[in-house]
């Protein structure tokens, strides 16, 4: 609720594949390349050329169909949508209209440790259109780069099912670590791999759903959050002040941080689809489709629930591992061998291992870390047989070589003494220097028992048992 207001919110997703050539003709599919450098008679919608659908642009549909629990219609056609744009050659695009490729479906999420299902109405197959260019260079004109005709893509469209701009950027999240768990779009926002349009409607609660509008040229999730947020506190106003809203598209300035009016926005009707006459009806085989769905690995939104659930990670911990393949693939081998707890690897995974890819740029397939190495590891430091200290002098090293923990270990001369004798002459020497922290101790300042543990190790170098200095110097103090 905001000021009395229940919000709505729908998200269009578009997602480009990437496949190796365009979804109708061979041209490559690649970003950066030399503008109009790839297109061809068919992306450039000449007069007479015939598409031809490249397969892989199912097969990744339907993949993610699945991975979104759509029902998977293996009898569909593909639509032409008719409207003109600078950047459309043909004046139509090729995308689906009544029969969908996949639809019903759903996701959950996890916002502030509440599950929320999102509903996904469908996900078809379209291609995208082409690039308008701006620039002071060119005159006063805007030249249009063909590149991106015929780029294959898939609209992801929700239910109107989000009641937050926060429910709406985790919604966002989800399908972007999905997306790259199933390895078929790269998600780089900077390039338009993954774009938005926002729906956004107010209404009154126990009053009809209210008008809605819908927000182009959305390039980052957190650009989504600031124009939902905008939006709603916009509509409110209107509302308040006793106008209606307007059914239009509008284009959001994240620089400006407002969104102003583009359009009246069309309904179905106004794109005159009807079935694209150049391509045959796509049938899909059920063993086909069978095939497809088992390929689906454990998807990152039901490893986040998992993650909480069975290790007790707390939201933000299981979320990061979880968005990664990476290190969600790392973690699980972990967890796997049943060694530790949960906490005995994330606090490598997230502190040590993120800060040195985070520094040095690279990533954990550039190290030498191991599952089997991190847990040797995380033993030697359970039974004490090296500090903490020690062990982040240990993982240093086995992040750059291939090295048995032990042979480290011995090489550095990080094993911890425990032996009570040695411990209990180092305890001596120290309180017989330092007089007077032990009567500060012993006249209540406890924080001296900290400083006299701290000579003690300086005094072995770091390799005394901390806990066990501590119990030692306890006791002589005592006696």
């Amino acid at each position: 609720m905001v000021k009395g207001y229940e919000v709505v919110i729908g998200l269009e997703v578009h997602a480009e594949l990437n496949t190796d050539s365009k979804i109708y003709c061979s041209c490559k599919n690649q970003f950066g390349l030399e503008v109009n450098s790839q297109v061809c008679p068919i992306c450039m919608g000449m007069p007479g050329t015939l598409p031809t659908l490249n397969k892989k642009v199912v097969d990744y549909a339907i993949r993610m169909g699945h991975a979104l629990n759509c029902s998977i219609n293996r009898v569909c056609k593909q639509d032409r949508k008719n409207y003109f744009y600078p950047d459309l050659p043909k004046a139509y695009q090729i995308s689906q209209a009544e029969v969908p490729l996949c639809e019903n479906g759903y996701v959950d999420i996890l916002v502030d440790g509440e599950e929320r299902r999102i509903g996904v109405t469908r996900i078809h197959i379209e291609e995208d259109a082409g690039k308008l260019l701006h620039s002071d260079k060119f005159d006063g004109v805007s030249l249009v780069d063909l590149n991106r005709c015929g780029v294959p893509l898939i609209e992801i469209v929700s239910e109107p099912d989000m009641r937050s701009s926060k429910e709406a950027h985790v919604y966002l999240e989800t399908l972007k670590s999905i997306l790259q768990y199933l390895g078929i779009c790269d998600c780089k926002m900077q390039e338009g791999s993954i774009r938005c349009d926002v729906n956004v409607s107010v209404h009154k609660p126990g009053e009809p759903m209210g008008t809605r509008s819908e927000m182009k040229n959305v390039n980052s999730f957190s650009a989504a959050v600031r124009g939902i947020d905008y939006e709603v506190e916009r509509q409110i106003s209107v509302l308040e002040a006793g106008g209606t809203i307007v059914q239009e598209t509008r284009r959001w300035d994240d620089v400006k941080g407002i969104s102003t009016s583009m359009r009246s926005k069309e309904d179905a009707q106004d794109y005159r689809y009807f079935p694209e006459p150049d391509l045959l009806t796509i049938v899909v085989e059920q063993e086909r489709v069978d095939e497809l769905k088992a390929t689906i690995p454990e998807l990152p939104n039901i490893k986040i629930l998992r993650y909480v659930k069975e290790f007790g990670l707390n939201i933000k911990d299981a979320t990061f591992i979880a968005e990664s393949v990476e290190l969600a693939g790392f973690f699980d081998a972990c967890m796997a061998k049943g060694r530790f707890g949960a906490k005995c690897y994330t606090t490598w995974i997230l502190g040590e291992l993120v800060k040195f890819m985070n520094e040095t740029g690279k990533t954990l397939a550039d190290t030498k870390l191991t599952p089997e190495n991190l847990t040797d590891l995380a033993e030697v430091i359970e039974n004490k047989t090296i500090s903490n200290a020690g062990g982040k002098k240990v993982f240093a090293v086995i992040l750059n070589e291939d090295k048995p923990v032990a042979e480290i270990i011995k090489e550095q001369g990080l094993a911890q003494v425990s032996d009570d004798s040695v411990l209990e002459k180092i305890a001596d020497e120290v309180l017989a220097a330092n007089e007077k922290s032990v009567n500060d101790y012993k006249g209540g300042k406890t924080n001296a028992l900290g400083y006299l543990v701290g000579q003690c190790m300086k005094a072995s170098k770091g390799k005394a048992n901390p806990g066990k200095m501590k119990e030692i110097i306890l006791k002589k103090i005592g006696e």
